[in-house]
């Protein structure tokens, strides 16, 4: 898939909003240090139409980036962050949730965690939260650049072991430095879009 263009073309926070052309939609969650941005500049092939930020926690919205007239790529707020208040953190959930209870146009969930660590208990809730809506999954396991060869084969079967993946889901190993992943993510959301069209 070449993608020709990219934009973010809708900002939402709650159901009036999204856009109702009813385009293939792919959600990307998680943590809100995991490099959800520079997953997205990968993808979409370009630098910075999601701003990385020094702060986690900064997006607050549902981020709709329309890519080639086709699909839409969906941001939202990260999770985890210790400094995002309960308040603010139980708003999103509701957001969140809102989304996905109705959403048919919703054709897969990108779920991103650290390949350096172990799964947070954020990221087992988040993963069974997901399944509680039956959502196919693909797990996107980031920063791999930053893993050396003889601890890749380890963390992969902690990150496998601990989220327990159901039939169905997958996993993706990452690096937006090195563009790993890449092509594999692109591969199955245009296998996905094409589906919609036949």
């Amino acid at each position: 898939m070449v993608i020709k263009e990219a934009n973010l073309d809708i900002i939402a926070t709650r159901r009036s909003q999204y856009p109702d052309d009813n385009r293939p939609e792919f959600l990307l969650v998680g943590r809100s240090n995991v490099g959800k941005s520079s997953f997205i500049n990968s993808i979409l092939s370009r630098k910075n139409l999601a701003h990385t930020s020094a702060t986690p926690g900064k997006t607050q919205t549902l981020n709709f980036y329309g890519v080639n007239d086709a699909f839409y790529l969906i941001d939202v707020p990260g999770y985890g962050y210790a400094a995002t208040d309960k308040k603010t953190q139980a708003k999103f959930g509701m957001m969140i949730e809102e989304y996905l209870e109705k959403r048919d146009q919703l054709k897969r969930v990108f779920m991103l965690v650290d390949f350096r660590h172990k799964p947070s208990e954020d990221d087992l809730l988040m993963y069974n939260f997901l399944k509680y809506y039956n959502l196919p999954v693909t797990v996107v396991a980031t920063k791999a650049d930053k893993i050396g060869g003889s601890k890749k084969q380890k963390n992969l079967k902690v990150i496998l072991d601990t989220l327990d993946l159901v039939v169905g889901d997958d996993l993706v190993v990452f690096s937006s430095v090195t563009k790993l992943g890449v092509k594999d993510v692109l591969n199955k959301i245009e296998g996905l879009v094409k589906e919609e069209i036949i």
